[in-house]
């Protein structure tokens, strides 16, 4: 089913449903319809000195299986 035909059907079933399923389903979808979030300017500085310093070559990055195995790795000293 496509995209467009799934955003029909979710209109149509919104449309006629009663008003207790649509609320449920704003409860269920409320917190992704927030989209109004920005960065602070203590956080922006934050990303640009990381981001720098990654530049410069003087932190290092990982992958997500690197940052995983080392949680992993953490949890099991604890």
């Amino acid at each position: 089913m496509t995209n467009v035909a799934i955003r029909q059907q979710l209109h149509q079933y919104i449309d006629t449903t009663d008003d207790k399923k649509v609320e449920a389903l704003y409860t269920l979808l409320k917190s992704d319809m927030n989209h109004d979030y920005s960065y602070s300017a203590q956080e922006l500085d934050i990303l640009h000195e990381r981001a720098e310093k990654y530049l410069k070559g003087e932190t290092k990055t990982y992958t997500a299986e690197e940052s995983h195995k080392m949680i992993r790795q953490q949890r099991k000293k604890q």
